[in-house]
């Protein structure tokens, strides 16, 4: 877990996937900016937020202003959004961690493997970056379905990928805040795997009609960094 309470954005924390990782972030202690292209939409998905959590606070913002006001920044867009939505923000960023959950879904076909040319989404945003931002791989197996519910065990471990450790281990400790287990999985052009197990998790959930299935990998007493 984290030492102490760290000043986090969520971009793209309008959706179901950023506004559960936000709540429960929040409701662990740490300050919480939602951010959206829309400042106003962010401010009213916040204040929807604020009302579940008893006093403890999140903001909302544009994208820009929720990244320069943190020290980490996750990433929830849709696939289509992820690269111009860093770019965007690509100034705020230096410097920081950015933990990126974006898996390659092309609609329709979301229940089929996608993987862009190069392999990994997540991958491509560390190099168009550098490493003036740490990018970490994690969340992309996590079901929005039961997030906002905060007294709801979420039954699936994280696999967090990354080339530099030190930041693969803040997303770990944060991952522990929230109640699940981050299990580092290599370098970061290992997101591929976790990107694509995404559409075979969407797979399984259509023809078992389960709604949130998840991963568990066996044989590890405790989360290993």
């Amino acid at each position: 877990m984290t030492a102490q309470p760290m000043r986090i954005a969520v971009l793209g924390g309008t959706g179901a996937e950023g506004s559960g990782l936000a709540l429960r972030l929040a409701a662990a202690g740490h300050h919480v900016a939602i951010g959206s292209r829309d400042a106003q939409k962010a401010a009213a998905a916040a204040a929807e937020l604020m009302g579940k959590l008893g006093g403890k606070t999140i903001d909302g913002a544009d994208n820009k202003r929720a990244a320069a006001t943190a020290e980490i920044v996750i990433l929830t867009v849709p696939y289509a959004a992820e690269k111009a939505t860093v770019e965007d923000v690509r100034e705020e960023l230096q410097g920081k961690i950015l933990i990126d959950a974006t898996a390659p879904l092309v609609p329709p076909r979301v229940s089929r493997v996608q993987l862009p040319q190069g392999g990994s989404a997540v991958a491509a945003i560390q190099d168009m970056l550098g490493k003036s931002v740490r990018v970490v791989s994690a969340f992309q197996n996590v079901s929005a379905r039961h997030l906002k519910e905060l007294d709801h065990a979420i039954d699936c471990d994280v696999l967090v990928c990354g080339d530099d450790s030190a930041a693969c281990d803040v997303a770990i400790g944060l991952i522990a805040d929230i109640g699940l287990r981050g299990i580092y999985a290599g370098p970061i052009a290992n997101s591929a795997a976790a990107e694509a197990l995404t559409s075979l998790l969407i797979a399984i959930n259509r023809r078992y009609k389960v709604p949130a299935a998840g991963l568990r990998i066996t044989g590890l007493p405790e989360a290993k960094s």
